[in-house]
């Protein structure tokens, strides 16, 4: 049976949208997943998701499982959703809690977005970040100053906080390396996600 969750600001009308919309959502993901993403719902509220996303290959975060937080709104898809990262990481357009800076979930927000694109924007935002919009400043002045720094800082917090289970196999290309520890930031361990 699905959660259904109430919101000062819905109608109940909002709500089944958002469901109906939501749903959709998650039968494609399991159909079509995008390549190095995951993401379902946190038991029966299908409101509240866990996923994940393999560092790009070639950037500091390869060989890294970064776990998400995803929060859709009662008005979804009319809203964006909330996504932040809840495993550590260095990078300049996300800030210490996680929260991510990126034009797709604030103010170039379409409804024709799902979920899935979504995830492969910030997967992309790994690879390509935007120091000039930064949540991270000490990152992103490194990642403007200091290239070779940065990637190095970054690398280290990958094998620090984002290293996957040892029966994970990546769908994109990707190298590992032992790492030191493994936890989330909110300093749980592990890579996988509760709910």
């Amino acid at each position: 049976m699905v959660t259904r969750r109430q919101f000062p600001e819905s109608t109940p009308s909002d709500d089944t949208m958002a469901l109906k919309r939501i749903h959709k959502e998650l039968t494609e993901l399991q159909r079509d997943p995008p390549p190095g993403c995951t993401a379902a719902p946190n038991g029966t509220d299908y409101f509240q998701w866990t996923g994940s996303i393999e560092g790009p290959p070639d950037t500091p975060y390869e060989g890294g499982l970064f776990n998400v937080q995803i929060n859709f709104p009662a008005n979804y898809p009319l809203s964006a959703p909330q996504i932040a990262f809840t495993t550590k990481i260095f990078h300049p357009n996300v800030s210490d809690f996680g929260q991510i800076c990126l034009d797709t979930l604030k103010r170039n927000w379409s409804a024709g977005l799902s979920i899935g694109k979504v995830l492969l924007s910030v997967q992309s935002l790994l690879a390509d970040p935007n120091p000039n919009d930064p949540y991270n400043g000490t990152a992103a002045r490194m990642y403007l100053r200091d290239r070779q720094k940065f990637n190095k800082t970054a690398r280290h917090w990958t094998l620090q906080h984002a290293y996957p289970p040892p029966d994970y196999v990546f769908t994109t290309t990707q190298t590992t390396t032992t790492p030191a520890n493994n936890q989330d930031s909110a300093g749980t361990g592990g890579s996988g996600s509760s709910g």
